[in-house]
C-alpha cells in the first residue's frame, strides 16, 4: 500500500491538533503498557512504535506554536509542547520499562537494532533512572520547568518585535523596493522594525550613523529585560538537573552525547579557533577601522561593521550589493534553489495545490518529492519563507512528520524570513543552508527505526551538510542558472568571482564573532553569572572584534540559548568537516551528480543508523582531517 502525506485541516486546526497531539500520545501509551508484559523479543518493536507516536506528537507542537498565525492555536500547540515533554520525561523515569529493556537479550540483535537499544538504555541513563526516588521527582519537575522556561524565552523572542522610528533620510542608500516600502508619516519618520528583512538592509546600507545606531539598539534590545529573569531560571535549572544526575555541569551533560564529549573540549575547541582566526580578524579589523575613520567613525562596533563590510566589499573588490541583488529575485531563486538540488541527488519536486495539500498560512507552499530516476516517494516538503507576525523570526527546518519505511512519509518545513521581492546574496546562502537540513531530514527518512530517522546524526554534525550546500551558492555555473536580472541575462561570471573574492575578506572577523557566540552559549551555562550585561561584555573583549552598543543586551533575544543550550560552538565544528566534505568535489563541476549521489547515499541517507565521524569517513575513504579548514581560513 502506497504512503501517503500528512492531512492536515481546513480550519478546525485547535481539533485536529487535539486529535493528532493527545490522540498519538495515547498510541504511545498503549504501545509502551503492552510493551511491559511482553516478552524481551517484542519489547524493541513496542519501543519503536511508541517513540514514533511520541514524537508525531511533539513535531506538530514544535512546529504549530513557531508558525501558526492564530493565537489560539499557537496556545493550544505550546499547552501540546508541555503534555509530551512531560510524557518523555515520565517515560524515561519508568523504571518497569527500562528493566523491560534491560531483559532484551543484546546478542541476538542485529547491528542496527543493538544501536537502537545502546542509545535508549543510555537515555533512560542520563534520565535518572536509576537513581532513587527522590532524585527522580526532581528530575521530573526540573524537566517540566525546563519545557516552561524554553517555551518562554522563545515566545518573548517570537512576540518581542519592535520599531523604531527614524527620519526618512536615514533611508538613503536603500535599495529602491525598501525605500518605497517604508513610507514617511506625517512627521516624516519611518518605521524600521526588529524584522530581518527590515533591520538587516537598514544596518548594511544605511548612511546615517545616528539612525543606524539607534536601529542597532533597538535591534540588540530584543526580549530585554524580559528575558533576563527567564535566561537566569532556565541556566538554573539546566545546572541543577545535571549535577543531580552526577555531572560537573550542563555543558559536560549536554556535550556526553556529541562528537566533542566534554564540556573542557568546547572550551578549548573555541579557544583553538579563536586563536588560529586571531591574525586574519586583526587585519580585516583594520581596514574596517579604517575605512570608518574616513567617515569620522572611531570604532567599529555592532551598529556600523555590517556598513563598513558592505562598503570595503564595493571599493576594494568592486561588489555592490545592489547591483548584486537584481539577479536575486525571489522567485528565481526559489525555482533555481529546487532545480539544481533536484539535479544533484537525484529527485523531482512536484508542486502541490494549496487545497490540495493545505496549510497553516497562503505563504505557504507544498511539494512532493520523488527519486527522478523510478519516480519512487520520498517525502514532502513545506516552504514558508517571508515574515508576518507571531512567526518564528529566524531561520530553520522543522520536523512535520519523521519517516518511517513502509509507515510514514518524511515530511520537512523550512520557516524563513526573506523578501518577497529581491534578495541579498546572503539571504540565497541561507536558503541553501536551511535546504540541506530539508533534505537531510528527507533523504534520512527511509529508517526502520525511529532513532535514526532524518537528521538524526550527533548534534555537533548536524550543520555540515548545510554548510556544505552553501558552497553551491557561491559557484558561478550553478548561480547562472537561475540568477538573472529584470531583463533575462545571467549574473556574470566576473561578477561573481569578484562576490566570492569579497567574501573571503572578512572570514577572521566572522570566525571570531561566531566563536563570540560559542563562547557565550558555553559561559552562560557553565558559570550562569548572576549579571549577565557584565559576563557579555567581558565575552565580547575578549573573543569578539566588534564592539558592543552601550545599553544593549545582545543574549536576551539568543534564541539558541534555548535550543542549542551551550552548544552553539557546533556551527563552527560542522564548518571543519564540511569543508573536508567539499574537498572530495571537483569545484569546477559542482553540477556533477555522481559525487552528489555518492556523498547522498553514504552521509544523508543513513540518517542517524551510525556515528557521524563513520558516515564522513565512508565518503571520504579516510576520517575526516581539519587540513581543507585551515587551509581556507588562513587563505
Amino acid at each position: 500500500m502506497a504512503l501517503t502525506p500528512l492531512e492536515l485541516p481546513a480550519d478546525d486546526w485547535i481539533g485536529w491538533l487535539d486529535e493528532r497531539g493527545p490522540g498519538q500520545l495515547d498510541v504511545a501509551r498503549a504501545a509502551i503498557a503492552e510493551l511491559k508484559r511482553s516478552d524481551p523479543e517484542r519489547v524493541l518493536a513496542l519501543w519503536n512504535d511508541a517513540a514514533i507516536a511520541r514524537r508525531n506528537a511533539g513535531a506538530v507542537a514544535g512546529l504549530l506554536s513557531s508558525v501558526h498565525p492564530e493565537a489560539a492555536v499557537i496556545e493550544a500547540a505550546e499547552a501540546l509542547e508541555v503534555e509530551a515533554d512531560r510524557y518523555s520525561t515520565d517515560l524515561y523515569l519508568d523504571t518497569d520499562v527500562y528493566a523491560a529493556l534491560n531483559r532484551v537479550d543484546r546478542d541476538s540483535l542485529d547491528a542496527g537494532a543493538g544501536r537502537v537499544l545502546d542509545k535508549a538504555l543510555q537515555s533512560f541513563r542520563r534520565s535518572g533512572v536509576d537513581r532513587d526516588e527522590e532524585v527522580r521527582n526532581r528530575v521530573r519537575e526540573l524537566e517540566e520547568r525546563l519545557t516552561e522556561l524554553v517555551q518562554a524565552f522563545s515566545r518573548n523572542i517570537r512576540d518581542g518585535r519592535r520599531e523604531t522610528r527614524v527620519p526618512a533620510s536615514a533611508l538613503a542608500g536603500l535599495p529602491t523596493d525598501y525605500v518605497e516600502s517604508h513610507p514617511a508619516d506625517a512627521d516624516g519618520l519611518v518605521a524600521v522594525s526588529t524584522d530581518y528583512p527590515d533591520v538587516l538592509p537598514f544596518l548594511t546600507f544605511s548612511t546615517d550613523p545616528d539612525a543606524r545606531r539607534a536601529v542597532a539598539t533597538t535591534f540588540f534590545n530584543l526580549a530585554w529585560p524580559v528575558n533576563d529573569e527567564v535566561l537566569a531560571a532556565m541556566l538554573a535549572a539546566r545546572h541543577e538537573l545535571a549535577t543531580l544526575l552526577g555531572y560537573p555541569g550542563w555543558p559536560d551533560y549536554d556535550a556526553e552525547v556529541k562528537m566533542i564529549g566534554s564540556g573542557a573540549a568546547i572550551a578549548d575547541f573555541i579557544d583553538t579557533i579563536s586563536a588560529a582566526a586571531e591574525a586574519s580578524a586583526r587585519r580585516d579589523l583594520a581596514v574596517l577601522a579604517e575605512r570608518a575613520a574616513a567617515d569620522g567613525e572611531t570604532v567599529i562596533d555592532l551598529s556600523n561593521w555590517r556598513h563598513y563590510y558592505e562598503l570595503i566589499k564595493r571599493e576594494r573588490f568592486g561588489v555592490d550589493a545592489h547591483e548584486v541583488r537584481r539577479y536575486f529575485d525571489f522567485g528565481k531563486v526559489h525555482d533555481g534553489l529546487l532545480t539544481i538540488t533536484g539535479r544533484l541527488f537525484g529527485l523531482r519536486f512536484t508542486p502541490v495545490e494549496q487545497g490540495v495539500a493545505r496549510t497553516w498560512h497562503p505563504d505557504v507552499t507544498t511539494f512532493d518529492v520523488s527519486y527522478a530516476a523510478d519516480g519512487a516517494p520520498v517525502g514532502r516538503i513545506h516552504l514558508d519563507l517571508h515574515p508576518r507576525e507571531r512567526k518564528y523570526n529566524h531561520a530553520a527546518q522543522f520536523e512535520l512528520v519523521a519517516g518511517i519505511v513502509e509507515r510514514q512519509l518524511p515530511e520537512g518545513v523550512l520557516v524563513c524570513n526573506f523578501p518577497r521581492g529581491l534578495m541579498e546574496h546572503r539571504d540565497v546562502v541561507t536558503l541553501f543552508h536551511e535546504f540541506g537540513h530539508l533534505i537531510h531530514h528527507l533523504l534520512g527518512g527511509g529508517q526502520r527505526w525511529l532513532r535514526f530517522s532524518g537528521v538524526a546524526t550527533e548534534w555537533d554534525f548536524v550543520e555540515a551538510p548545510s554548510q556544505l550546500l552553501e558552497e553551491w551558492a557561491w559557484d558561478a555555473e550553478v548561480l547562472r542558472l537561475f540568477a538573472t536580472d529584470a531583463e533575462g541575462a545571467p549574473i556574470p561570471e566576473a561578477l561573481v568571482q569578484r562576490m566570492r573574492a569579497a567574501d573571503e575578506f572578512g572570514k577572521g572577523l566572522l570566525a571570531r564573532t561566531q566563536m563570540f557566540y560559542a563562547t557565550l552559549a558555553h559561559r552562560f551555562h557553565a558559570e550562569r553569572p548572576a549579571d549577565p550585561t557584565a559576563a557579555m561584555l567581558d565575552l565580547y573583549e575578549t573573543y569578539s572584534m566588534v564592539k558592543p552598543l552601550a545599553g544593549t543586551h545582545f543574549y536576551a533575544g539568543f534564541g539558541h540559548l534555548a535550543g542549542y543550550t551551550s552548544a552553539y560552538y557546533t556551527y563552527m565544528w560542522s564548518l571543519v568537516i564540511a569543508k573536508d566534505l567539499f574537498s572530495a568535489f571537483d569545484p569546477d563541476n559542482l553540477l556533477d551528480p555522481t559525487m552528489a549521489g555518492r556523498y547522498r547515499d553514504a552521509v544523508l541517507v543513513p540518517g542517524g543508523s551510525a556515528d557521524a565521524a563513520d558516515l564522513v569517513e565512508d565518503f571520504l575513504g579516510r576520517p575526516y582531517r581539519t587540513e581543507a579548514f585551515e587551509r581556507w581560513l588562513n587563505s
